[in-house]
């Protein structure tokens, strides 16, 4: 049964905290142009986030500064996926001390993920108490209402700076700030229901909950109409895009839409949870104009006894059966994925098996951890014998493996015509940045500057990490 879910839009309130907090800086503070600092840790996902908040911060009046040094507030978009996301947010904050202490006025937030679990908010209350705002995942159509209600309070002993809604939501209409003008990313869905024993985002972000279809829409064709060349959408699961909604419209179905506008520009997507990767999906890919031939679908092991332990609702098996369907009807597609080493419980046989499975798929590239136990997840309390040493060197033999085969696929496209996107251009050594369709990098000498230009480029060449091509 689907879950309920409210949806926010920014309303005119939170425009209105916007104008207030601008008028306080410029009243109270004497600062006619305050600085943001943002930074982002972890997914695609929290980083279209973080372009919500320094569209608000915008509006509120600041500029957004890549240096934190003078700036007037401090916000970290936070991770939990993995324990070093952590501790690079611990270590970071650490280091923000001392120039809350030489700018008192100064407002150091934390948001994100991490701050969704009980035990990181008792740390944070314990060790970090010169952190001035702390808010969880579905309070981001509340920011600019946060931020005024603290500047308001800051005269009180203690302020509250701890909001919380025990309330899974969608937020529409939000002012961004986007990193990019040539690639953008559009949220379709967030939160997810597969509980992998593993994963603690069911946790952190909640339930499944899918955008309605014409604001997704009325989002990518703004985009494209803009110029915007490469726009990736994103969930923890997009294959399960729609289950929650009243229209009768499924992910291929909304790809479908995406990919009839007129003009050049691609479709991307991650996540795909293989258990949900349909015949239909790949069919709708086969037929497309736009929509790239490159998949993320994490794996995650090869071993069908370490699948099952990590809750995955597949198969090695199946997993091959959706890998050679595709190749059927995409000849030309290509995959990535990620991979985790050393589950509990897993052996030594069970990593042969992963391995094995990467020689049969032949990913172009893959995302490698060694397992990270999140507390609140089943698996953090699951047995593991073995040492972190033995895991390491499981890993350096995948990833060996994996080299050997991303440079042969490399090699292989030496030769070969590819249409690029340009990416950035290196103006000192006159070269294009450029990307496949299949999301390798080519370096493409250029004397001028065709960033967001579609271009032919020969492969002419390949190095470990990329490839070396030549405009046509």
């Amino acid at each position: 049964m689907p879950i309920a879910f409210s949806v926010h839009n920014y309303a005119e309130e939170q425009r209105e905290y916007c104008k207030k907090i601008k008028k306080i800086y410029e009243d109270l503070f004497k600062v006619q142009s305050p600085v943001a600092y943002v930074k982002t840790y972890g997914c695609q996902q929290n980083v279209s986030d973080s372009e919500k908040y320094k569209g608000m911060l915008s509006e509120m009046g600041f500029n957004i500064s890549e240096n934190c040094e003078n700036a007037n507030v401090i916000l970290f978009n936070t991770c939990a996926i993995r324990e070093n996301a952590e501790n690079k947010v611990f270590g970071n904050i650490g280091r923000i001390k001392f120039l809350k202490k030489k700018n008192p006025n100064m407002i150091v937030i934390l948001c994100g993920c991490m701050t969704q679990q009980q035990s990181i908010c008792e740390k944070l209350k314990s060790t970090y108490s010169f952190i001035d705002i702390v808010f969880g995942t579905h309070e981001a159509h509340k920011f600019p209402e946060i931020i005024y209600n603290f500047l308001n309070s800051r005269e009180l002993k203690s302020p509250k700076k701890y909001v919380f809604l025990n309330q899974d939501s969608i937020f529409e209409g939000a002012p961004l700030k986007r990193s990019s003008k040539i690639k953008a990313f559009v949220s379709v869905m967030s939160g997810c229901n597969n509980f992998c024993s593993y994963c603690i985002v069911p946790y952190v972000r909640g339930r499944e909950r899918s955008r309605e279809p014409e604001n997704i829409v009325r989002e990518c064709k703004s985009l494209i109409d803009s110029g915007y060349k490469d726009i990736t959408l994103l969930g923890q699961n997009v294959n399960s895009y729609g289950k929650n909604l009243d229209h009768n419209i499924n992910f291929p179905g909304l790809l479908k839409k995406l990919d009839s506008f007129e003009g050049e520009y691609k479709l991307r997507f991650m996540t795909s949870h293989p258990k949900d990767a349909t015949h239909e999906l790949f069919d709708t890919i086969a037929k497309s104009q736009h929509i790239s031939h490159h998949i993320h679908l994490p794996v995650q092991c090869g071993s069908n006894k370490v699948l099952e332990k990590m809750n995955r609702k597949y198969t090695k098996e199946s997993y091959l059966d959706i890998i050679n369907y595709a190749r059927k009807k995409i000849p030309d597609v290509s995959f990535t994925s990620d991979i985790i080493v050393g589950f509990p419980g897993e052996a030594y046989e069970d990593f042969l098996e992963t391995v094995d499975l990467i020689k049969k798929v032949r990913f172009s590239s893959l995302f490698t951890f060694i397992f990270s136990p999140r507390l609140g997840t089943p698996a953090y309390d699951l047995k593991d014998e073995i040492s972190k040493e033995e895991k390491t060197k499981w890993l350096l033999k995948l990833l060996k493996v994996q080299e050997k085969i991303s440079e042969e696929i490399r090699s292989e496209m030496v030769g070969q015509k590819e249409r690029v996107l340009a990416e950035t251009y290196c103006e000192d050594q006159k070269y294009l940045m450029c990307r496949t369709d299949g999301s390798i990098i080519v370096k493409v000498p250029s004397e001028r500057n065709f960033s967001g230009e579609f271009l032919d480029a020969q492969i002419i060449d390949h190095s470990r990490e990329s490839l070396l091509g030549k405009l046509i």
